[in-house]
């Protein structure tokens, strides 16, 4: 396993991590987590996310357990949460958002969810309209002044609302966010590259991208629609489909098929070699792994081979592949 630190902090992260969105608690069982889990920290991972809301807070709750029957040691692994959505059904208006009341509560119900004394990140779901963003931040620090969390960030922020928060918090003396948790893929990277890009050396912000296979559209498994296996098929998954897939233009299933055949050309499987691509970027602390299975998550640790393996002509047709 190869290791970096969150953007200018000096926490270290395993390059790939392993996360628990539409996952644990859904499709994958307790004793099959364990194995995940296991399989992940065996390799060098050190880095489990997980947020309140994936299988409204089970997702947590499993790995929690997990962490405790394998008894890894506190000072070796690294887990997060997120707050924004909620772990109920239909929140009601302080059982959601970025209040100070929800961000601690919710910070609080993960502790004892994830069984653990402090989060090592806490993510700020998704922006909150209705709290104004200084009353996040002194909510974050409060937490972390506490003990309770050791670094916060964002996740899915617009990049003058991450910039607003430093501002706030520097102004104030206030702990900063360090980390956004972005999708970031062969089908997605406007964000990542451009975007957020003034902010990696003026607050030397880290990310850990998610979703680096666009949901299971990079390995091909999609190739003749959405059936039955996959997250995209799961009951609930309608409004994934439509946000991994996309709309009229964007063709994101066919420029993943052509990434597909590019990669076979090449020799490789696509999934790892679509998880290395994003490897690539400097700006990347960790990238965050699913998988419903031990064998899926080994074949793409082999991402971190590869990642150093093809050569930039390689590279570069893979982009032209996967571009709109």
């Amino acid at each position: 396993m190869h290791y970096r630190r969150l953007g200018a902090s000096g926490l270290q992260l395993s390059a790939l991590s392993f996360g628990t969105w539409m996952t644990f608690g859904r499709q994958v069982g307790r004793g099959q987590a364990r194995d995940l889990v296991a399989a992940a920290w065996d390799h060098g991972i050190n880095f489990f996310d997980n947020a309140e809301a994936y299988a409204q807070g089970e997702a947590e709750r499993v790995m929690g357990d997990v962490i405790a029957d394998l008894r890894l040691p506190r000072d070796g692994y690294c887990v997060s949460s997120k707050v924004f959505f909620g772990d109920v059904d239909e929140p009601r208006p302080t059982q959601r958002g970025l209040s100070r009341k929800h961000v601690v509560d919710a910070c609080h119900a993960a502790l004892k969810r994830l069984r653990v004394d402090y989060l090592d990140l806490y993510y700020c779901h998704r922006p909150d309209p209705d709290t104004p963003v200084g009353e996040t931040v002194a909510a974050m620090d409060l937490l972390v002044r506490q003990g309770k969390v050791l670094y916060w960030g964002t996740s899915e922020w617009p990049e003058a609302l991450i910039r607003e928060a430093a501002r706030f918090a520097r102004a104030n003396h206030l702990a900063a966010p360090v980390v956004e948790q972005p999708q970031y893929n062969l089908l997605h990277r406007e964000r990542v590259e451009l975007e957020y890009a003034p902010l990696y050396s003026e607050l030397g912000l880290g990310t850990t991208i998610w979703s680096p296979l666009a949901s299971g559209l990079l390995t091909g498994k999609y190739a003749d629609g959405v059936h039955r296996e996959g997250r995209l098929a799961q009951p609930d998954a309608g409004w994934l489909q439509r946000l991994v897939v996309g709309q009229g233009e964007e063709r994101r299933l066919e420029r993943a098929q052509r990434f597909v055949a590019v990669a076979a050309g090449l020799g490789h499987k696509p999934a790892p070699l679509a998880i290395a691509w994003c490897l690539r970027n400097p700006h990347v602390s960790s990238v965050i792994l699913g998988a419903s299975g031990t064998a899926q998550l080994i074949e793409n640790l082999s991402a971190l081979e590869l990642a150093g393996q093809l050569d930039e002509s390689s590279w570069r047709q893979l982009e032209v592949a996967a571009a709109p």
